[in-house]
């Protein structure tokens, strides 16, 4: 089983993305489990702070040391040493599906939502052992880095999938996009699913999936290929 904790200033922007399709279903066969803490639950005072002014000026607030801190001693505490102590950051590594296919091999994660303008520095520096960009973009938190995150690397666990060669062939998993797809009907209204995937012969098809998905990431990422001109 994957163990994932995330630690989050609003709880409730989680809430939906586990309790559906695959995630649901993944946790209820016990091949999963998610759970989100509040990090106020570690708030210095009584009004519940976890945030404070940034040293030096300017606008925006920082998460602080001793709540972060005390919240991830207090998990180690319960559930033992994370595999991944995981924040998400614009500065981060750009996520990708390498990266999901090794976190979806560990037992233990633990993901970071910063908010605001981030988190106090030194608990990057003494705890976080892997920090993530989803892309080239802001949020106004990393709860839904979270959700993504999560959702990318629990449908690759084993067992999870209905059909558990299908995440094998996703976009990505060989630096390639995936093919074109079609269903019933074969033709529609006047726009027909190309012969070689009606014709019963899996070697032909399994060859022209291949030159689909070499053409299709040729045209749209080449980047993939190391074809791109830029």
């Amino acid at each position: 089983m994957l163990h994932i904790d995330i630690l989050t200033v609003v709880p409730e922007l989680l809430e939906g993305p586990f309790s559906h399709s695959i995630m649901k279903r993944a946790k209820e066969k016990g091949l999963l489990s998610v759970q989100t803490h509040n990090l106020r639950q570690w708030a210095i005072n009584k009004h519940m702070q976890v945030d404070d002014y940034q040293f030096g000026g300017g606008a925006g607030m920082v998460l602080m040391c001793e709540p972060l801190a005390n919240a991830i001693e207090s998990l180690q505490a319960a559930g033992g040493p994370y595999d991944e102590i995981i924040y998400f950051t614009p500065d981060g590594t750009t996520y990708n599906q390498s990266t999901a296919n090794r976190l979806s091999l560990k037992g233990r994660l633990l993901l970071i939502c910063g908010h605001y303008k981030g988190i106090d520095e030194r608990i990057r520096q003494q705890y976080v052992t892997l920090e993530i960009s989803i892309g080239d973009y802001v949020l106004s938190g990393g709860e839904l880095a979270a959700a993504v995150v999560t959702d990318s690397i629990g449908r690759l666990i084993p067992g999870v999938l209905n059909d558990e060669t299908s995440a094998l062939f996703d976009s990505f998993q060989d630096n390639l996009l995936a093919p074109p797809v079609y269903t019933r009907p074969a033709d529609f209204r006047g726009m027909k699913v190309p012969d070689v995937l009606l014709s019963g012969d899996p070697k032909l098809v399994e060859d022209w999936r291949y030159e689909e998905a070499l053409r299709r990431t040729r045209e749209r990422r080449p980047d993939l290929l190391g074809d791109d001109p830029a």
